[in-house]
């Protein structure tokens, strides 16, 4: 690597939205996000999955197809 053309790596503070505050690597000094791994919906377990039922029913029934033969 040529020497003098690359950005310090220094400890960075990243400050989430809901106030949770840990230290990575990085080239900034300070950092901000809007999510973290403590108020991620998918880390907390607060994610719904959206309901695929119905929609091959409803396909059927839009376009006069039925599963009776």
């Amino acid at each position: 690597m040529k020497k003098g053309i690359h950005p310090e790596y220094v400890e960075c503070k990243v400050t989430c939205a809901c106030g949770e505050e840990f230290t990575v690597m990085s080239t900034k000094e300070e950092m901000s996000v809007e999510v973290c791994s403590k108020c991620h919906p998918f880390y907390t377990g607060k994610q719904t999955r959206t309901s695929k039922t119905g929609k091959v029913e409803r396909f059927n029934q839009k376009y006069g197809l039925s599963s009776e033969k």
